[in-house]
């Protein structure tokens, strides 16, 4: 799987990308991931990529021509399953959505920076706008990141436990279950007894019962 970023500010994604899951999935040749910066797009002396808006206010507005071109280059050499804009107005980011991308080839992601970016390269180019929740940040790099981490992870091979991601929170439209580990007894706190009984059936009920529990206190938006 191939994920092409499009940002004015790489140096933001160089670290997200070079650790832990990330980094090994790409090393064992499971995702690539190519950052474009837009100022290699600009034609202009100063390699400037944004501009007063139409109608004043406040701010500047992303140029239409550098995010084109860089977006044409691109579809020129292969096709894409989706260019994503990631926009505080778009779709708000679940598991569902992670899960359905997981499953495509190659997808472009536009990272947005100043006061957005020109609406015609959403009406021409864009085919789906994701938020990672309702705030704004400075630009649409670590929203980019954040969507990616929850892709990869759902690539087979990507986790050395392949049924790992089934068992996140979300995955069956509940938040997950408790978790223990060593020591079964850690100053009086002991780990409920059912996990150490090796009744496979009833450590399974445990955890649906508990996963119930916890999304009706947390999230019971999720029960409706």
């Amino acid at each position: 799987m191939r994920f092409d970023i499009i940002t004015v500010l790489p140096g933001l994604l160089e670290s997200p990308f070079a650790h832990s899951i990330l980094q090994r999935a790409q090393k064992k040749g499971l995702t690539e991931i190519h950052v474009h910066n837009l100022r290699d797009y600009a034609d202009n002396k100063h390699k400037n990529v944004d501009d007063y808006p139409y109608g004043g206010g406040s701010g500047m507005v992303m140029s239409v021509e550098p995010f084109a071109k860089c977006i044409e280059f691109l579809k020129s050499e292969r096709g894409y399953d989706e260019v994503i804009f990631m926009s505080p107005d778009g779709e708000t980011l679940n598991q569902s959505i992670a899960n359905h991308l997981s499953t495509k080839e190659n997808l472009i992601i536009l990272c947005g920076h100043y006061k957005g970016i020109d609406q015609r390269i959403r009406d021409l180019f864009v085919t789906r706008e994701i938020s990672i929740g309702d705030y704004v940040l400075s630009g649409g790099e670590l929203p980019a990141a954040v969507l990616v981490d929850a892709v990869v992870r759902l690539i087979p091979g990507v986790l050395s436990d392949e049924t790992s991601a089934l068992s996140d929170s979300f995955q069956g439209e509940l938040l997950d279950a408790p978790v223990y580990t060593r020591p079964a007894n850690w100053n009086g706190h002991k780990v409920p007894d059912v996990l150490l009984s090796g009744n496979q059936a009833a450590i399974d009920n445990w955890r649906h019962e508990q996963a119930l529990e916890r999304t009706q206190k947390r999230r019971p938006d999720l029960l409706e």
